[in-house]
């Protein structure tokens, strides 16, 4: 059930669907109509030079769109691809728990099912982040009481065992920061601003060239361009937010399913 945050993130979504829909649609109409009224009073001339501003901003909006999409997908996968150096990290350290004596690895293999169960609930109780922040501290309990088992442990056992064994743990430990950090990281705000300040902009300046169109189907021009901008700034702020939206990082979360079920 999702908590306070998921609700606050999909009310932002909407108004921004909303808002954004409906703000191109009025900017659209009044580039439009201020278009209409300067028919037959542009010269040829004046219309080429108008056309080159137009097109360099709207170059603009593209090379936005593009950066910001980009920036997103890249940060999408940098999470799914942490969620596997997870797996990896955890399955190489709890099958190096052999190398420990025998008296230690039994309730440092119960603490390991007990982490690999808090990881995977860490990311999916999200968007209900209270919930998610209280087990990554249950988490972080966990990883004290392993680290400091498996120190006691490595005290009878061989020297190799240590050398082995310790850089394991550190990258088990190493790889909760680096995702914790992964999932506070998402485009700025001011850059998401400008992005929809210049759909704005360029939706009037669309109306305002499709004032110069005499054909029937210029409304249809006009709703299909505000709901494909609108649509593609959607799924942009939408894949900078997996777990959050529509977008999830789920299907990943098998991989130390997996782990765990392979755990005995």
């Amino acid at each position: 059930m999702a908590g306070e945050s998921g609700l606050s993130y999909n009310a932002i979504a909407f108004l921004l669907i909303l808002g954004l829909f409906a703000g191109m649609l009025l900017m659209l109409t009044i580039g439009q109509r201020w278009g209409q009224r300067s028919l037959g009073q542009e010269t040829d001339v004046v219309r080429s030079r108008l056309t080159g501003v137009e097109t360099a901003i709207f170059g603009l909006m593209g090379l936005m769109i593009a950066f910001t999409f980009s920036g997103a997908a890249a940060r999408y996968e940098l999470r799914r691809e942490l969620i596997v150096e997870e797996a990896n990290a955890i399955g190489t350290a709890y099958l190096r728990l052999d190398l420990l004596p025998a008296t230690s690895q039994p309730a440092l293999r119960e603490k390991f099912r007990q982490y690999t169960e808090v990881r995977i609930a860490v990311y999916r109780l999200l968007p209900d982040i209270e919930a998610s922040n209280a087990r990554a501290a249950v988490g972080m309990t966990l990883q004290n009481e392993i680290w400091t088992g498996a120190l006691a442990g490595l005290k009878e056992a061989p020297p190799q065992a240590t050398i082995v064994m310790v850089p394991a743990l550190n990258q088990m430990i190493d790889v909760t920061t680096a995702r914790a950090i992964a999932a506070r990281t998402h485009t700025p705000i001011l850059i998401f601003a400008i992005l929809l300040i210049l759909g704005l902009v360029c939706s009037l300046l669309a109306g305002y060239v499709l004032a110069y169109t005499k054909t029937r189907n210029v409304r249809l021009h006009i709703f299909a361009f505000a709901v494909v901008v609108t649509l593609t700034i959607y799924v942009i702020f939408d894949l900078d937010y997996p777990r959050f939206g529509l977008i999830q990082l789920d299907f990943a979360d098998k991989a130390l399913i997996d782990l765990l079920a392979g755990m005995k």
